[in-house]
Protein backbone atom coordinates (compact mmCIF):
# COMPACT_ATOMS: atom_id res chain seq x y z
CA UNK A 1 0.00 0.00 0.00
CA UNK A 2 2.90 2.38 0.63
CA UNK A 3 3.75 2.77 -3.05
CA UNK A 4 0.04 3.05 -3.88
CA UNK A 5 -0.21 6.05 -1.57
CA UNK A 6 2.77 7.86 -3.07
CA UNK A 7 1.64 10.52 -5.53
CA UNK A 8 -1.97 9.46 -4.96
CA UNK A 9 -4.33 11.37 -7.27
CA UNK A 10 -6.77 13.74 -5.57
CA UNK A 11 -9.66 11.88 -7.21
CA UNK A 12 -10.06 8.19 -8.02
CA UNK A 13 -13.01 6.49 -9.67
CA UNK A 14 -13.68 3.03 -8.21
CA UNK A 15 -15.34 0.69 -10.66
CA UNK A 16 -15.62 -3.08 -10.88
CA UNK A 17 -15.84 -6.01 -13.23
CA UNK A 18 -19.61 -6.02 -12.67
CA UNK A 19 -22.29 -5.74 -10.01
CA UNK A 20 -21.76 -7.24 -6.55
CA UNK A 21 -18.01 -7.73 -6.82
CA UNK A 22 -17.30 -5.84 -3.60
CA UNK A 23 -16.79 -2.26 -4.82
CA UNK A 24 -18.29 -0.69 -1.71
CA UNK A 25 -16.11 -2.75 0.61
CA UNK A 26 -13.03 -2.00 -1.48
CA UNK A 27 -13.84 1.71 -1.54
CA UNK A 28 -14.29 1.82 2.22
CA UNK A 29 -11.10 -0.18 2.80
CA UNK A 30 -9.02 2.01 0.49
CA UNK A 31 -10.38 5.11 2.20
CA UNK A 32 -9.51 3.65 5.61
CA UNK A 33 -5.94 2.90 4.51
CA UNK A 34 -5.55 6.38 3.06
CA UNK A 35 -6.94 7.87 6.27
CA UNK A 36 -4.58 5.77 8.41
CA UNK A 37 -1.67 7.13 6.36
CA UNK A 38 -2.58 10.54 7.72
CA UNK A 39 -4.26 11.86 4.58
CA UNK A 40 -7.59 13.63 4.34
CA UNK A 41 -10.07 11.44 2.45
CA UNK A 42 -13.79 11.06 1.81
CA UNK A 43 -15.86 8.75 -0.37
CA UNK A 44 -18.65 9.61 -2.76
CA UNK A 45 -21.25 7.48 -4.54
CA UNK A 46 -21.72 8.74 -8.08
CA UNK A 47 -25.30 7.50 -8.21
CA UNK A 48 -27.10 5.17 -5.81
CA UNK A 49 -29.92 2.93 -6.97
CA UNK A 50 -32.17 0.73 -4.85
CA UNK A 51 -32.45 3.26 -2.02
CA UNK A 52 -34.53 6.21 -0.89
CA UNK A 53 -33.18 9.25 0.95
CA UNK A 54 -29.86 7.61 1.86
CA UNK A 55 -27.03 5.61 0.30
CA UNK A 56 -26.41 2.14 1.68
CA UNK A 57 -22.98 2.16 0.00
CA UNK A 58 -21.91 5.31 1.86
CA UNK A 59 -23.08 3.58 5.05
CA UNK A 60 -20.79 0.63 4.23
CA UNK A 61 -17.88 3.00 3.58
CA UNK A 62 -18.26 4.73 6.94
CA UNK A 63 -18.51 1.45 8.88
CA UNK A 64 -15.31 0.14 7.32
CA UNK A 65 -13.55 3.46 7.79
CA UNK A 66 -14.61 3.38 11.44
CA UNK A 67 -16.10 6.86 11.41
CA UNK A 68 -19.67 8.13 11.93
CA UNK A 69 -21.79 9.78 9.28
CA UNK A 70 -20.14 13.02 8.28
CA UNK A 71 -21.80 16.39 7.74
CA UNK A 72 -21.28 15.96 3.98
CA UNK A 73 -23.19 12.67 4.22
CA UNK A 74 -26.13 14.25 6.04
CA UNK A 75 -26.24 17.00 3.42
CA UNK A 76 -26.29 14.37 0.62
CA UNK A 77 -23.08 15.78 -0.88
CA UNK A 78 -21.50 12.33 -0.86
CA UNK A 79 -24.58 10.77 -2.51
CA UNK A 80 -26.29 13.50 -4.53
CA UNK A 81 -28.22 11.19 -6.87
CA UNK A 82 -30.41 8.48 -5.33
CA UNK A 83 -32.98 6.37 -7.20
CA UNK A 84 -35.37 3.80 -5.80
CA UNK A 85 -35.09 0.74 -8.04
CA UNK A 86 -32.01 -1.56 -7.83
CA UNK A 87 -30.96 -1.54 -11.49
CA UNK A 88 -28.93 0.52 -13.94
CA UNK A 89 -29.18 4.29 -13.44
CA UNK A 90 -30.72 4.61 -16.91
CA UNK A 91 -33.57 2.24 -16.07
CA UNK A 92 -33.95 3.47 -12.49
CA UNK A 93 -34.41 7.03 -13.72
CA UNK A 94 -37.15 5.88 -16.10
CA UNK A 95 -38.91 3.98 -13.31
CA UNK A 96 -38.72 7.00 -10.98
CA UNK A 97 -39.71 9.28 -13.87
CA UNK A 98 -36.81 11.67 -13.33
CA UNK A 99 -34.24 13.21 -15.64
CA UNK A 100 -30.73 12.69 -14.32
CA UNK A 101 -28.51 15.75 -14.10
CA UNK A 102 -24.92 14.66 -13.54
CA UNK A 103 -23.77 18.23 -13.09
CA UNK A 104 -25.19 17.78 -9.59
CA UNK A 105 -22.66 14.98 -9.01
CA UNK A 106 -19.90 17.14 -10.51
CA UNK A 107 -20.74 19.99 -8.16
CA UNK A 108 -20.70 17.57 -5.20
CA UNK A 109 -17.30 16.21 -6.22
CA UNK A 110 -15.99 19.75 -6.44
CA UNK A 111 -17.22 20.56 -2.94
CA UNK A 112 -15.63 17.39 -1.55
CA UNK A 113 -12.35 18.03 -3.35
CA UNK A 114 -12.24 21.50 -1.78
CA UNK A 115 -12.71 20.05 1.71
CA UNK A 116 -10.61 16.86 1.45
CA UNK A 117 -7.27 16.09 -0.18
CA UNK A 118 -8.56 12.83 -1.70
CA UNK A 119 -11.99 11.76 -2.97
CA UNK A 120 -12.86 8.17 -3.90
CA UNK A 121 -15.88 8.08 -6.19
CA UNK A 122 -17.62 4.71 -6.29
CA UNK A 123 -19.45 4.01 -9.51
CA UNK A 124 -22.58 1.98 -10.17
CA UNK A 125 -22.02 -1.61 -11.30
CA UNK A 126 -19.44 -2.14 -14.03
CA UNK A 127 -17.72 0.44 -16.18
CA UNK A 128 -20.09 0.01 -19.16
CA UNK A 129 -23.30 0.55 -17.20
CA UNK A 130 -25.70 2.93 -19.01
CA UNK A 131 -26.16 6.14 -17.07
CA UNK A 132 -28.41 7.94 -19.51
CA UNK A 133 -29.34 6.31 -22.81
CA UNK A 134 -26.19 5.61 -24.83
CA UNK A 135 -24.10 7.67 -22.41
CA UNK A 136 -22.23 5.09 -20.34
CA UNK A 137 -20.35 5.25 -17.08
CA UNK A 138 -17.07 4.95 -18.98
CA UNK A 139 -18.02 8.15 -20.83
CA UNK A 140 -18.50 9.94 -17.51
CA UNK A 141 -15.06 8.84 -16.32
CA UNK A 142 -13.35 9.71 -19.60
CA UNK A 143 -14.91 13.17 -19.89
CA UNK A 144 -13.76 14.06 -16.37
CA UNK A 145 -10.30 12.54 -16.84
CA UNK A 146 -10.62 10.45 -13.70
CA UNK A 147 -8.03 7.72 -12.97
CA UNK A 148 -9.73 4.39 -12.32
CA UNK A 149 -9.43 1.65 -9.76
CA UNK A 150 -10.85 -1.72 -10.86
CA UNK A 151 -12.23 -4.09 -8.22
CA UNK A 152 -12.23 -7.79 -9.06
CA UNK A 153 -12.41 -11.13 -7.26
CA UNK A 154 -11.76 -14.85 -7.63
CA UNK A 155 -15.11 -16.03 -8.93
CA UNK A 156 -15.16 -18.18 -12.06
CA UNK A 157 -15.10 -15.82 -15.04
CA UNK A 158 -13.33 -13.00 -13.21
CA UNK A 159 -10.24 -13.20 -15.39
CA UNK A 160 -12.24 -12.56 -18.55
CA UNK A 161 -14.35 -9.84 -16.90
CA UNK A 162 -11.24 -8.11 -15.57
CA UNK A 163 -9.38 -8.17 -18.88
CA UNK A 164 -12.43 -6.83 -20.70
CA UNK A 165 -12.74 -4.00 -18.18
CA UNK A 166 -9.04 -3.15 -18.51
CA UNK A 167 -9.29 -3.20 -22.30
CA UNK A 168 -12.33 -0.90 -22.30
CA UNK A 169 -10.59 1.58 -20.01
CA UNK A 170 -7.38 1.50 -22.06
CA UNK A 171 -9.25 1.98 -25.33
CA UNK A 172 -11.00 5.00 -23.79
CA UNK A 173 -7.66 6.47 -22.78
CA UNK A 174 -8.46 6.25 -19.05
CA UNK A 175 -5.55 5.83 -16.65
CA UNK A 176 -5.87 2.56 -14.70
CA UNK A 177 -4.34 3.41 -11.36
CA UNK A 178 -4.88 0.07 -9.62
CA UNK A 179 -6.58 -3.30 -9.66
CA UNK A 180 -7.90 -4.35 -6.26
CA UNK A 181 -8.51 -8.04 -5.60
CA UNK A 182 -11.31 -8.78 -3.12
CA UNK A 183 -10.82 -12.25 -1.52
CA UNK A 184 -14.31 -12.40 -0.02
CA UNK A 185 -15.56 -14.51 -2.93
CA UNK A 186 -12.73 -17.07 -2.80
CA UNK A 187 -15.05 -20.07 -2.46
CA UNK A 188 -13.02 -22.27 -4.81
CA UNK A 189 -9.41 -21.96 -3.65
CA UNK A 190 -7.98 -23.48 -6.84
CA UNK A 191 -9.78 -20.99 -9.10
CA UNK A 192 -9.06 -18.08 -6.75
CA UNK A 193 -5.33 -18.82 -6.59
CA UNK A 194 -5.12 -19.09 -10.36
CA UNK A 195 -7.07 -15.85 -10.81
CA UNK A 196 -4.73 -13.97 -8.48
CA UNK A 197 -1.59 -15.31 -10.13
CA UNK A 198 -2.89 -14.75 -13.64
CA UNK A 199 -3.94 -11.16 -13.00
CA UNK A 200 -0.67 -10.28 -11.26
CA UNK A 201 1.30 -11.70 -14.17
CA UNK A 202 -0.91 -10.07 -16.80
CA UNK A 203 -0.61 -6.66 -15.18
CA UNK A 204 3.16 -6.96 -14.89
CA UNK A 205 3.37 -7.70 -18.61
CA UNK A 206 0.75 -5.37 -20.05
CA UNK A 207 -0.03 -2.69 -17.42
CA UNK A 208 3.30 -2.03 -15.74
CA UNK A 209 2.14 1.31 -14.30
CA UNK A 210 -0.96 -0.19 -12.65
CA UNK A 211 -0.82 -1.26 -9.01
CA UNK A 212 -2.07 -4.72 -8.02
CA UNK A 213 -3.45 -4.73 -4.46
CA UNK A 214 -5.08 -7.50 -2.45
CA UNK A 215 -7.57 -6.67 0.26
CA UNK A 216 -7.33 -8.54 3.59
CA UNK A 217 -9.77 -11.41 4.08
CA UNK A 218 -11.36 -9.64 7.04
CA UNK A 219 -11.86 -5.90 7.26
Amino acid sequence: MKSFLENLPSQLFVTGTGTDVGKSYATGWLAREIMRAGLSVITQKLIQTGNRDFSEDIEVHRKIMGIPYQTVDKLHITAPLILSYPCSPDLAAKIDNVSLDFSVADEATGQLTSAFSHVLIEGAGGIMVPLKGDWLQIDYVKERNLPAVVVTNGQLGSISHTLLTLLALREAGIRIYAVVYNPYFDKDKTIAADTRNYLKGYLSRHYQNTFYIEMPETL
